[in-house]
């Protein structure tokens, strides 16, 4: 029996944390979250740090780790420590300041990254030392990767590489293909934010969807 992925939350674009703490607070009491990637607007710091810790406040009592964008116009590794998140997440692909970010946060927070290019670009960031690697997110200009490129790119890497690795589902029903790929855990975002039923709905949802995926 394989062990069911878990969960890892993306926010929408967020300016404030306004009403959205309490869908936040349905999605992580409903389903096994294991990280929300808190994604901002560009702000000053002040009100970068006021998100980061109300968002924390919901995620971090649930034993889900808080991660910050790292390349949203701040300062990943000084925001996450001065609001005390446990990481960042590179949207964009391999960034400039990838290995600074590393060797600031490691091994007591996580760095993780997505939006990568080509196989080349997925071995040099786990050759890098992040502590993940995402696959099949939404592009820059919102282009949707076909699902059997998301697949085909998490069977490559999970049958060579011993990086766990996020696999994006963009529907409820992507679930099942991204974890027979073999994905460690199963990100989603709007499937979850824009479903009529609610996010807490949609959570247990998937959350049966992942245990039904791994059961013997």
């Amino acid at each position: 029996m394989m062990e069911t992925p878990r969960i890892y939350l993306i926010t929408p674009v967020l300016q404030e944390a306004g009403d959205f703490v309490k869908k936040l607070q349905e999605a992580v009491t409903a389903g096994d979250v294991a990280c929300v990637l808190l994604r901002m607007a560009a702000r000053d710091e002040g009100d970068a740090k006021k998100l980061v810790r109300a968002c924390a406040d919901i995620a971090q009592p649930q034993g889900a780790a808080l991660l910050v964008e790292a390349d949203a116009g701040a300062d990943g590794p000084t925001l996450v420590m001065r609001a005390n998140a446990d990481g960042v997440h590179f949207s964009r692909g391999l960034h400039p300041s990838l290995e600074d970010t590393l060797t600031r946060l490691q091994p007591d927070r996580i760095v993780g990254i997505g939006g990568l290019k080509s196989r080349d670009d997925a071995m040099a960031a786990g050759e890098a030392g992040v502590d993940y690697l995402m696959f099949g997110e939404p592009k820059a200009d919102n282009y949707v990767p076909e699902l059997a490129a998301t697949v085909e790119r998490i069977e490559w890497w999970a049958n060579i590489f011993n990086v766990p690795c996020v696999g994006y589902a963009h529907r409820l029903a992507d679930i099942a293909p991204l974890c027979a790929a073999g994905a460690e855990f199963v990100a989603l975002g709007d499937a979850i934010w824009n479903d009529p039923r609610g996010a807490a709905e949609a959570m247990k949802e998937a959350q049966m969807l992942l245990q039904v995926e791994t059961s013997p």
